[in-house]
């Protein structure tokens, strides 16, 4: 089985999979959602990099599934063929995201390791960028974390061996100057409440760097 093909499987079971929670299956069943396992949970070849989330933590013990969902930027104008095409003035600014995590991320017995939680927010504030990158609404240059400020408001639970722990995990872009992008995100729990929330800053390199 080749990458592309493994992928395509891996991201139809983790949608399956989260779509069997009722409450996860109640936001992923509003009308017009992308839905996909995350860009930077995709295989590719080690020497590609980008392997913390796509097999460092890809595990039943670890993170056993990951997907992304969000609005698809607004249709400006249709085409003849039927097809629209988006305006690129338009940024996707939300981006939301469904966790499943196991045992083994845990620092206290039973709960998330605070350096995980940041990497969530983190990681999903960069799949932000990914999303408008596919939609072709940002130009393919890396985006690098400029600081990320967290705040802890409850214990983020890991999970066991018999049942993975769910968070939703939601990105939003505030605004944007230049290369410079500022975010805001947080953690929920299966009940709702915030558990973890942020705020950060992104820049975007150089073209020519």
């Amino acid at each position: 089985m080749d990458l592309q093909q493994a992928n395509a499987r891996a991201a139809a079971a983790q949608i399956s999979y989260f779509r069997s929670i009722p409450r996860c299956a109640a936001h992923l069943s509003q009308p017009h959602l992308v839905i996909d396992q995350a860009e930077s949970r995709r295989l590719k070849p080690t020497s590609a990099g980008d392997t913390l989330i796509s097999r460092t933590l890809n595990s039943p013990d670890a993170i056993p599934a990951y997907i992304t969902f969000y609005s698809p930027p607004p249709s400006t104008c249709s085409q003849p063929d039927g097809t629209s095409t988006t305006s690129t003035g338009t940024l996707i600014r939300e981006v939301k995201s469904f966790v499943a995590l196991g045992p083994m991320v845990s620092g206290w017995p039973g709960i998330c390791h605070g350096g995980l939680v940041v990497t969530l927010l983190d990681e999903v504030m960069g799949q932000t960028f990914a999303v408008n990158k596919k939609h072709g609404l940002l130009v393919d240059i890396p985006v690098m974390t400029g600081y990320l400020n967290t705040r802890f408001e409850k214990p983020v639970p890991a999970g066991t061996e018999d049942k993975a722990s769910v968070v939703m995990v939601t990105a939003r872009l505030v605004r944007n100057e230049g290369r410079k992008y500022w975010m805001e995100g947080d953690v929920r729990g299966e009940d709702g409440a915030v558990l973890a929330r942020a705020e950060a800053l992104f820049v975007m390199l150089k073209a020519k760097l």
